[in-house]
């Protein structure tokens, strides 16, 4: 006792001058006690008190952390504390076992994982595959997944096409797929998907096998609902395969075996140039009636025929569109647009009844037109098929404009082309940003076609929807023949180094190409100057020259000069002025 207190003097200031062994009157010293608590937590000696409170000796060495067990208390068995990792040793994770995995591999998270090496010749070579997409692969089956390329990418290149993009089905769920690439993102509200990113923008698409949410029988009735609002029911692979839309696209290429899985009789349909359905027609048009657009797209794009069956239930089912979401009609209108065959497409679209309801303006006009308007269509819809396959990439107001360019009759005293935008607007979601962009880029048209003028700074070239208008032109040029010569000089104009800068446009045609009231303030108070002149007395003409703004907003002539030639916002003098 009195070592103790001669070594620490701090612990004798309290009630009582010696310190008991069960550590009371310790109040006095907050720092030793907390140090003793982190050491000997939950620790007692072989007397039974904790350590370092016996007061005659310093408490004996601490043995080993494996050595150590817990007090049996109320009959438990003691349990072995586990043993603490050392500093150095680095942290080791459990992974889900893979039983293809190699013997010897190494288990966990592969960051360079093995690439493919079938044994047979595989039937896509391997220089054709994404290399990205097949590291994905190589991942997934690496954690125990299975992982294959699916859909439009191996359809392309059984038939020789270089795919646009490559997308992978897989069985693990969406959240497993997010954990094992840090570099990946879940999108989707219909129904999840996993996007993984890589250099330069390219994004590898991997979804989750899924099932048919219906389980539909032969025996349908023919007014039963069937129309998927939800499409999260996960399945297999073979089940993925049979509730996809068409045959073609219901084919799993494995790179590790190097061949293609086919549940649907995709194989077939291929060599045959033919669109068919999985399963019957007329379920499947009622279950998404966007499919039958995608048929359209597909045939058009591939060169394909439709079969008959599925032709007639597209025809019997196409008033079912409006039921869908107009955002996602109007996305496979524009992906229609840039197929490279939208002129058979819009065919397809009118013979199948189809037109008249995803774009009711346009069919109207088209009717109204009759064959000499259908043919100037089709005119303008191949020069942008030509377009498209010379590498151009339009835009989706460049899209819409190309579908109302020749537009022109009046409905109601309204141009055709803004009632259409009006309605697009209001049902399908398009933006009026959007809208507004393909307005002016069609009233543009004639300010191409209108005399040279003086160059000015912010001109029609200097617009943003100059790109837009001006593709419109080209593609007018190589519908029509006509107008190169206006192509020829605004193209110069569009050319980085030209330095006018655009041409002056007459306020008048200004007028007629501006959106709406909050682009003719200016052309309004041009106009309007001369009656508020003869009104205020007919001032000179050098009078009414000076009060013109210059460039930077300065005026010729100076503030506080009296007169008709003093600005209109100058303060009225005070009586007592001079």
């Amino acid at each position: 006792m009195e070592e103790n207190q001669s070594r620490d003097p701090q612990e004798t200031s309290g009630p009582s001058e010696a310190t008991p062994a069960n550590g009371a009157g310790r109040e006095g010293a907050p720092g030793r006690r907390r140090r003793r608590s982190r050491r000997g937590r939950g620790r007692k000696d072989a007397a039974g008190a904790p350590e370092g409170t016996s007061g005659e000796s310093r408490s004996p060495p601490r043995k080993p952390r494996e050595a150590i067990r817990t007090i049996d208390v109320g009959g438990h068995r003691p349990a072995q504390e586990p043993p603490r990792r050392p500093a150095h040793e680095p942290v080791r994770r459990h992974a889900v076992q893979d039983p293809d995995r190699r013997p010897g591999a190494p288990r966990g998270l592969a960051l360079d994982p093995d690439m493919p090496n079938p044994d047979r010749e595989p039937e896509i070579p391997l220089d054709r595959l994404d290399r990205d997409a097949v590291r994905v692969i190589s991942r997934l089956r690496h954690m125990g997944h299975q992982a294959y390329f699916v859909g439009g990418c191996v359809r392309d290149l059984m038939l020789g096409r270089t795919p646009k993009d490559f997308d992978l089905a897989t069985d693990a769920h969406p959240g497993e797929v997010r954990a094992i690439f840090r570099n990946c993102r879940l999108i989707g509200r219909r129904f999840r998907l996993a996007h993984v990113f890589f250099r330069d923008g390219k994004i590898i698409e991997v979804a989750t096998f899924r099932q048919n949410p219906v389980d539909v029988g032969d025996d349908v009735p023919t007014d039963a609902d069937l129309l998927i609002t939800r499409d999260n029911v996960f399945g297999t692979a073979e089940e993925d395969a049979r509730r996809r839309d068409f045959t073609v696209n219901g084919l799993f290429y494995d790179p590790f075996l190097g061949e293609v899985i086919d549940y649907v009789g995709g194989r077939a349909d291929l060599e045959a140039h033919r669109m068919s359905t999985i399963g019957d027609p007329e379920v499947r048009m009622r279950e998404d009636p966007v499919r039958a657009l995608r048929a359209v797209r597909f045939a058009a794009r591939l060169g394909f025929t439709i079969e008959p069956e599925v032709f007639e239930a597209m025809r019997r089912h196409a008033g079912e569109l409006a039921r869908c979401a107009p955002p996602r009609v109007l996305e496979e209108i524009f992906k229609i647009l840039r197929c490279t065959g939208a002129g058979r497409a819009f065919e397809l679209l009118r013979s199948s009844g189809m037109l008249p309801v995803v774009l009711p303006s346009l069919s109207r006009a088209l009717d109204a037109g009759g064959p000499e308007a259908r043919a100037r269509f089709n005119a303008h819809l191949a020069a942008l098929d030509e377009l498209v396959r010379a590498g151009e990439e339009p835009s989706d107001a460049m899209l819409l404009g190309a579908l109302l360019i020749h537009l022109h009759g009046a409905a109601e005293g309204e141009d055709a082309a803004d009632v259409m935008l009006a309605e697009l607007v209001q049902t399908a979601r398009l933006p009026r940003k959007m809208a507004e962009r393909t307005r002016m880029a069609l009233r543009a048209q004639r300010l191409f076609h209108g005399p040279p003028r003086r160059k000015r700074r912010g001109g029609l070239s200097a617009q943003a929807y100059f790109d837009d208008a001006l593709l419109l032109l080209r593609m007018t040029v190589r519908a029509t023949g006509q107008g190169g010569e206006a192509l020829a000089r605004w193209e110069g104009a569009a050319q980085p180094g030209h330095g006018g800068g655009g041409e002056e446009i007459e306020p008048a045609l200004l007028d007629e190409a501006a959106p709406g009231p909050s682009a003719r303030p200016a052309a309004t108070r041009s106009a309007a100057a001369p009656a508020a002149a003869a009104a205020e007395g007919a001032a000179p003409e050098g009078e009414a020259r000076s009060r013109r703004r210059r460039r930077g907003g300065r005026r010729r002539g100076r503030r506080g000069q009296g007169g008709a030639g003093e600005a209109p916002s100058a303060p009225p003098a005070s009586p007592g002025a001079p």
